[in-house]
Order: structure tokens, then C-alpha cells, then sequence
């Protein structure tokens, strides 16, 4: 809702230095209705008379939020109403009772994927709170947000970037902020999707990968852009990290703890060659290969897929997690 979006942007810029680093979209205000129990539902708004109601109560904490606490300009209900309760007749032939229709699908033996959206280490149950979304990204989170039952779910696929890129604030052990940072950044057009905003941009981090892999239950790992590597001569890998002294093998829970901890790196020699034409596995360098091959070991799980460049044609099945 518009209100949501005002109060994101605002907070954001009351906070300073210690800003998550949202999107500005509202996505975190509308979780906290949606938590509180007051939030408007699609099913409300097709409800005049709800719709109504739900409203006018919202407005009336969110114009006190807006004003007192954050200094903003309030809402009128005129304002909100008139422009919403249009949008229902256009998307009430659209509305229906989605768990009720993937049970009928699956039953009829269909086959349904889920694809989910930022990162694991984003979760706002199990990623480094606070500076995470407000949902649940991890796998656990395509049951919760769709109504299909865990037991439906036979393949879970992570996606990872042959390095490690963040948006927003937040523990980034392996971050770049060199020469090295900025050339992944424009090989890989590292920048934010809905923000436009630089990536962050630094080596692959294996104790991210695997705690990755322990809370998704991931039974393979789509590996992407490995070409943006090409030009490197020397490539690193972070297999641990140290803090106070002490070498860290799994990601550390405490916040305070990750921000202050140190990668420890494994060198690898870079393949410094155009791999973009590569169609099968064999076709990479040997030294590209053989990278893979070490993060799929550090990950402790099967890399199914490496991807050369954007296009289709670019991604290289290495075994397909969907074959019967």
C-alpha cells in the first residue's frame, strides 16, 4: 500500500548510518501488518465493505506513524480508496483458492517449480538479522508462502554465483573493495535489479555455501557466471574464517561475532581464457574444471548446472535434478 512504501523510504532515511539498505517498496512495513494481524488481503479488497473498514483502521495508525514519529505528510482515505477498489474488478477473474489449485495439479500429476527470490543469508529467520528481507527465503519458505505440502517437494536447486555478491548492508567477509571488487562488479553487471544500486562484490565464500546447503536441504547447486572469473589470474576461495585468533569452519550465528571475522583463503591458479563458448564440461579449461570441482566439494553437495554467459545456450547440464 502507498503507506507502507512512505514509511520504508522515510525510516530508512531517519536511520543513517545504520540503515538496512531496503528497496524502499514497502515490502518490510507490509510484513509487520501482515504479522500484526491487520493486513489487507486480496480477498478484502474484493469486499467493498471490508475493504472499507481495513482501511480506515490502517490509516489511522499509519497517518500517526507518518506525522508524529517520521515527520511525513499523511494520507487521506479518499486518496487510497478511490485509486484501490478500482483495481479489484480487474483482478477479481484472477483470484482462487491457490493451494486448493496446486493439490489439483500435483494430484493430477503435474509438475510444479518454485523459484524463490534473494538470498539464504537474507532470511529473516536464518539469515544475518537484522539486515535481511522481511520473508522467508530459504527453501522452507516455497511451502509456507504457496500451501504445498514439504512432502511435495521432491528437488531443491540453490543458486550461486561462482563469487559472492550482497546488495544493502550487512557481514561480507570476502568483500572486494579494490581493483579486484570493481572488475567483478562490470564483468558481471553487478548491480541492483530494483535499485539499480552497485553490487557488493568478493571471492566465493564455502561456509556461506554450506550452511546454504544445510538449511535449504539442497540436493544440487546451479553454479552461474562462471566466465566473469576468466580474466583472473589468480582466483581465491574463503574455507574458513578466523576471529580473535581462532579459525571458524561453519558461519558463524552471532552477528557481532561475523562482522568481525576474517577470511582465510585457498588460492587457485585462473584459466585466463574466453569460456563463453564452452557447451559441454569438458569443453572448460582444465584449471576452470577444476575449480568447480573444489567448490562442489567444499559445498558438500553436487554442482548439477555451470552457466558460461546469459544465454540458454550457455548453461551447462551437468546432471538434470528433474529427470524421472
Amino acid at each position: 500500500m502507498p503507506y507502507h512504501k512512505r514509511i520504508d523510504i522515510a525510516r530508512e532515511a531517519k536511520s543513517g548510518a545504520k540503515k538496512i539498505g531496503t528497496t524502499g517498496r514497502g515490502i518490510g512495513p507490509a510484513y509487520e501488518d501482515k504479522i500484526g494481524r491487520r493486513g489487507i488481503r486480496l480477498m478484502d479488497l474484493l469486499d467493498k465493505q471490508v475493504f472499507t473498514r481495513k482501511l480506515k483502521e490502517c490509516l489511522e495508525e499509519k497517518n500517526f506513524i507518518l506525522e508524529k514519529m517520521l515527520g511525513e505528510k499523511p494520507f487521506s482515505f479518499e486518496e487510497i480508496f478511490d485509486e484501490y477498489i478500482a483495481f479489484a474488478d480487474t483482478l477479481r477473474t484472477y483470484v482462487a483458492d491457490t493451494t486448493l489449485v496446486l493439490h489439483q495439479d500435483l494430484r493430477a500429476g503435474k509438475k510444479l517449480l518454485f523459484e524463490g527470490a534473494q538470498g539464504t543469508l537474507l532470511d529473516v529467520d536464518h539469515g544475518t538479522y537484522p539486515y535481511v528481507t522481511s520473508s522467508s527465503t530459504c527453501a522452507g519458505g516455497a511451502c509456507t508462502g504457496t500451501g504445498a505440502s514439504p512432502r511435495d517437494i521432491s528437488e531443491i536447486i540453490g543458486i550461486s554465483k561462482a563469487y559472492v555478491t550482497r546488495v544493502g548492508s550487512g557481514p561480507f567477509p570476502t568483500e572486494l573493495e579494490d581493483a579486484d571488487g570493481e572488475k567483478l562488479r562490470q564483468t558481471g553487471g553487478e548491480f541492483g535489479a530494483t535499485t539499480g544500486r552497485p553490487r557488493r562484490c568478493g571471492w566465493f565464500d564455502a561456509l556461506v555455501i554450506k550452511y546454504a546447503v544445510r538449511v535449504n536441504g539442497l540436493t544440487g547447486i546451479a553454479l552461474t557466471k562462471l566466465d566473469v572469473l576468466s580474466d583472473f589470474e589468480t582466483i581465491k576461495i574463503c574455507t574458513g574464517y578466523s576471529y580473535n585468533g581462532k579459525f571458524l569452519s561453519e558461519l558463524p550465528a552471532n552477528l557481532d561475532i561475523f562482522e568481525k571475522c576474517q577470511p582465510v583463503y585457498e588460492e587457485m591458479p585462473g584459466w585466463q581464457a574466453d569460456i563463453t563458448a564452452a557447451r559441454s564440461f569438458d569443453d572448460l579449461p582444465e584449471k576452470a574444471r577444476t575449480y568447480v570441482k573444489r567448490l562442489e566439494e567444499l559445498a558438500g553437495c553436487p554442482i548439477v548446472l555451470v552457466s558460461v554467459g546469459p544465454r540458454r545456450d550457455q548453461t551447462i547440464m551437468l546432471k538434470n535434478p528433474f529427470e524421472a
